[in-house]
């Protein structure tokens, strides 16, 4: 079986991620909506740059008179504002029907949707997506940063020019008893 473009589609129901994650409520209840918004785009970037997902992260409109509205963030983010009237359960809930298609085609392997929502658990389900509960999907979150620190600092050089430095002090003795003849 050929591998998709795309590992997985990461739908994000963004108020209700936010009102779930005890970082973000308390950013909400300090700073702001819209920082605790920011924070969530900017934590899903990193995260969705990490796991190679095509994320959309969703937040509702349906108490706003506006018009809906796409912020591309990166390759791989974007947020969606739903129309007037209209929840990100609904936008989330047609996102997942139009992209059975794409999965049965192979173009993508799977697609995910992060909410607490019961009932839009069943109803993204029965269009063969996977759900993620806020709760794991914060857990993971926290794993692959875990996993990036990991992974980039092993990579780190030593902060020497000297290769010495990076030499344990015991071998560092027994080199320098050598050099001397000791």
């Amino acid at each position: 079986m050929p591998r998709s473009l795309i590992p997985a589609v990461l739908l994000v129901d963004g108020y209700n991620i936010i009102g779930a994650w005890p970082c973000l409520k308390k950013t909400r209840d300090k700073d702001g909506l819209e920082a605790a918004r920011c924070e969530l785009v900017e934590t899903m970037t990193s995260y969705s740059s990490f796991q190679g997902y095509d994320t959309q992260i969703v937040f509702d409109a349906h108490y706003q008179n506006t018009a809906s509205n796409r912020e591309i963030i990166t390759e791989l983010v974007s947020v969606h504002y739903t129309d007037f009237g209209q929840t990100a359960d609904t936008y989330i809930e047609k996102i997942c029907a139009s992209l059975r298609a794409e999965i049965a085609q192979a173009r993508i392997s799977r697609v995910i949707v992060a909410t607490s929502d019961r009932a839009q658990q069943l109803t993204v389900q029965g269009y063969g997506a996977e759900w993620l509960s806020a709760h794991q999907l914060c857990g993971e979150v926290e794993a692959t940063v875990c996993r990036m620190r990991h992974k980039y600092q092993s990579r780190k050089q030593s902060k020497s020019r000297f290769l010495a430095s990076a030499i344990d002090p015991k071998a560092r003795q027994k080199l320098a008893q050598l050099r001397m003849g000791i």
